[in-house]
């Protein structure tokens, strides 16, 4: 059997599989995040390790871990968790969604070492700018870092007791050499950092360590479990639907959303705001177009109307063209492709016809012509989708699954029931490690259905997108 544990920022799942990559158990452990200032976002590093510690009791209620041999993690990224010299937490984790480094960001930005070496965009919410507003805003605390660990390599260091990261997910510090796949020391200078702070790297399919025994008596696990590198959050969903090659890829509509392209080349373009990223699997990247705010803004609307977001999207019936309602999803800022954290959310063009059921549409379209800003930054460096697949909560709306294929006007994969999403990735990550298996593994899951793009209406979305992109470029500044 093989464990995968996947951090996220609302709560922490783990998925049992055995060696047939069949899912035996799966428990879920909420999480909160604390938001104390405007664009900022922290939580605490200790509920991670609660939260471990009851997803792990959980499994072990429902099923025998006796026959467990790896264990693999995934988690939000660029988070920046700080340690003392004794491993001690120093303040909350600030998040992969806090922006209070925006000034830092652009100025790591302005270095040209920053997009040369790391093929990126220096974001705020990436994890090197954290670490320069720190050191001037609590320069107490910087004088005293002696480690600074991604949030699931935090939950490692408690499981295994060793500090390593892993490609994909040191990807997204600004601190990774991408295309050497290794820290640079120039860019940890640049932010009054070295190696020495930094964690051993591996690549997600190797053993990073062992599960202490401690836990393994705890937990009911036989001593010597492995525990692979894993992966960032999308990289470890890639592999959990197959998305390993050239012209594999998911779009993931969870608080996030993501449009997530495997590659077997290293071709970054940093002036697109696409990430371009180690994949978690040796000698294979992957770019991905990034937007805050997917199901998060649905919830958000959900919450506002007073009314469920299933009750919402399950009223709406056929996919219609977009009317004249526009909303822009930018409620904490916007990554792909315009790198703007001051940006907020709009709805325009509200009338007096106006009622829940045409906002609720609004939304939806809204984060579909993000998505759709993604595609075709993703297009613009090169990256060509032959499959795409639908993950993550929102996926279960037919009606956003249309609206996204008619707008990008490509037919969409929705997997059969079942979790193919970190948490799994993680699993098949953890029986790579134990086993030795490679790619061939991260095999796509059976498809349960196709969704095709609505002809009719590809205009009126491509139309309706020229209108969103207008209306960004009209509202710049002005949050």
């Amino acid at each position: 059997m093989y464990i995968g544990l996947d951090l996220g920022t609302s709560g922490l799942k783990a998925v049992l599989i055995d060696d047939a990559q069949a899912i035996l158990a799966e428990a879920t452990a909420p999480l909160q995040v604390a938001r104390l200032a405007q664009g900022w976002s922290e939580q605490a590093p200790s509920s991670w390790l609660d939260a471990a510690d009851a997803v792990m009791q959980s499994l072990a209620a429902q099923v025998s871990l006796g026959a467990v041999r790896g264990i693999g993690l995934s988690g939000h990224m660029h988070g920046a968790t700080l340690l003392d010299s004794s491993d001690a937490v120093l303040r909350p984790c600030i998040l992969w969604n806090d922006t209070r480094s925006a000034v830092e960001a652009a100025e790591l930005d302005a270095d040209p070492r920053f997009r040369a070496l790391t093929g990126n965009i220096v974001f705020a919410g990436f994890t090197a700018p954290k670490l320069v507003w720190v050191a001037r805003h609590e320069p107490a605390i910087f004088a005293r870092v002696a480690r600074v660990l991604l949030p699931k390599d935090y939950l490692r260091l408690w499981l295994t007791g060793e500090a390593v990261a892993e490609m994909s997910d040191a990807a997204g510090t600004s601190w990774l050499d991408v295309a050497k796949r290794d820290w640079s020391d120039d860019l940890l200078a640049a932010t009054g950092l070295t190696r020495a702070q930094m964690p051993r790297l591996v690549e997600g399919s190797d053993v990073s360590g062992q599960l202490r025994d401690a836990l393994a008596t705890r937990w009911g696990l036989p001593h010597g479990v492995v525990v692979a590198g894993g992966g960032g959050d999308n990289a470890a969903s890639a592999v959990g639907v197959g998305v390993v090659k050239a012209g594999d890829a998911f779009v993931s509509l969870g608080t996030s959303g993501v449009l997530f392209a495997a590659s077997d080349a290293y071709q970054p373009d940093a002036a697109s705001a696409v990430h371009t990223f180690c994949h978690a699997l040796p000698n294979t990247w992957h770019q991905m177009g990034v937007i805050l705010a997917a199901a998060d803004a649905l919830n958000w609307f959900a919450h506002v109307a007073d009314k469920p977001a299933a009750t919402l999207t399950a009223d709406l019936g056929a996919l219609q063209a977009p009317g004249k309602p526009l909303f822009l999803p930018y409620l904490g800022g916007e990554r792909t492709p315009h790198n703007d954290a001051a940006i907020r959310g709009a709805f325009l063009h509200l009338d007096h016809a106006t009622d829940s059921a045409a906002m609720a549409r609004a939304v939806l379209e809204g984060v579909t012509h993000a998505i759709r800003d993604c595609h075709d930054a993703l297009a613009s460096t090169g990256t060509r989708i032959t499959r795409l697949i639908a993950v993550g909560g929102g996926s279960r709306s037919d009606y956003w699954v249309q609206a996204i294929a008619t707008s990008l006007d490509l037919p969409i994969a929705l997997p059969v029931a079942g979790d193919f999403g970190g948490a799994y990735g993680a699993a098949r990550l953890g029986l790579m490690a134990a086993t030795g298996a490679g790619a061939e593994i991260a095999t796509a899951p059976k498809i349960a259905r196709m969704i095709d793009p609505d002809t009719k209406l590809t205009a009126a979305f491509s139309q309706a997108h020229a209108r969103y992109r207008a209306s960004y470029t009209a509202l710049k500044g002005l949050s």
